[in-house]
């Protein structure tokens, strides 16, 4: 029914075998999945340890910035209830 309707079957053994997958990530986590690739997967970030899906934010300072720019704005913060009254 389908044939007289234009719509014609996949062609056979053209597609990539789709096989079971372990997934390792370096913050030890594992996990198994199905993928083409052939063999284990090693990830950097996975969604147990990335910030969006933990709600939890990771301050990365590369070089000392995140403290440099710390300092730069310290001086120009508001100053606090405590300190204005002395």
């Amino acid at each position: 029914m389908l044939e007289s309707q234009g719509v014609t079957h996949m062609k056979p053994a053209i597609h990539p075998a789709y096989n079971d997958v372990r997934v390792h990530c370096a913050c030890g986590n594992a996990f198994v999945t199905r993928s083409t690739h052939k063999g284990d997967i090693s990830v950097e970030i996975c969604s147990a340890c990335h910030p969006f899906f933990t709600g939890k934010t990771k301050l990365m300072d590369t070089a000392g910035r995140v403290e440099r720019f710390r300092r730069k704005y310290a001086k120009n913060a508001p100053a606090t209830p405590e300190t204005a009254k002395k």
